[in-house]
């Protein structure tokens, strides 16, 4: 065991648990404490998001007041970047969760019918992966105006061409293995087949892609939002933040700094969880 696991533990030896890396013990308390502050926002905030304080404007951080300071119109940049959080987390997890449900029923529809509908699958999941997302976000956005639900219901169309494809290349694989097989001479429908027999076979592979998704969306979100085609005022989010501050950068750095320095974290935090888990679940691997 290298100085940079944790060491095993009486409770580890007892129950049987994987030595965890420090760098991924600390990525799980940083998702975690991430999750918490989404869920009470509202509750630990110092002040309401839009609050304004015009007696200290581009206050800078480390007062009693305002612990991270103040943008121009004096609302509160540790309440706005609590509740950017939230935003953030919100579209990242509805995002990711529409791709993979999206993504994973086509991969099944696929293997399943092959031959014409296998192809369009395909045929789509090529001219996806060839599309770059974020002109096609911009012109979606730029068309239909901005709402926090098509941002979400958009931002769920990046990335379903890859669980498409691990799905359909598992799921054929799975279907010439002698337990789908099984089931199926039973007279199992073709949907009890793949949702209860196969798909639990394939999740490890699934959740892993799901770990390299999200941290993703969160970029690509708050791309959008930092070029003003995301989230708008007044509700916030960690992108929109981000473009807020760039024009006090010289003058009032930490108004970009703190919402930067989140989303680093957070889909470092992501990524280094994401390897840890493909590292664990491949069995080519161990």
């Amino acid at each position: 065991m290298t100085d940079a696991t944790l060491k095993v533990t009486p409770i580890r030896r007892r129950f049987g648990l994987p030595a965890v890396p420090i760098s991924v013990a600390l990525a799980v308390t940083w998702i975690v404490a991430m999750l918490l502050i989404a869920a009470f926002a509202e509750k630990i905030a110092p002040y309401g998001f839009t609050q304004l304080d015009l007696r200290n404007r581009l206050a800078a951080p480390g007062n009693a007041a305002h612990w991270l300071g103040t943008d121009e119109l004096g609302r509160d940049v540790l309440s706005r970047l609590l509740v950017s959080i939230r935003i953030s987390l919100l579209i990242a997890f509805g995002a990711t969760a529409i791709s993979a449900v999206v993504g994973t029923m086509l991969g099944f529809l696929a293997a399943h019918f092959r031959g014409a509908v296998e192809q369009l699958v395909l045929m789509l999941s090529d001219f996806q992966a060839s599309m770059p997302f974020l002109i096609m976000a911009l012109a979606v956005l730029a068309f239909f105006g901005n709402s926090l639900p098509l941002l979400v219901g958009l931002m769920g169309l990046f990335g379903w061409e890859r669980y498409a494809r691990i799905a359909r290349g598992l799921a054929i694989s799975a279907n010439a293995q002698g337990y789908a097989a099984a089931v199926r001479q039973l007279g199992a429908t073709p949907s009890r087949i793949y949702l209860r027999h196969i798909l639990p076979n394939i999740a490890s592979t699934l959740i892993v892609s799901t770990t390299l998704v999200f941290p993703e969306v969160i970029l690509m979100e708050s791309g959008l939002s930092f070029l003003g085609l995301g989230v708008q005022p007044p509700m916030t989010s960690l992108g929109n933040m981000v473009g807020y501050g760039r024009e006090y950068l010289t003058r009032a750095p930490w108004i970009m700094l703190a919402p930067a320095t989140t989303i680093v974290v957070t889909t470092l935090a992501v990524s280094v969880i994401g390897d840890w888990l493909r590292d664990r679940l491949d069995p080519t691997l161990q």
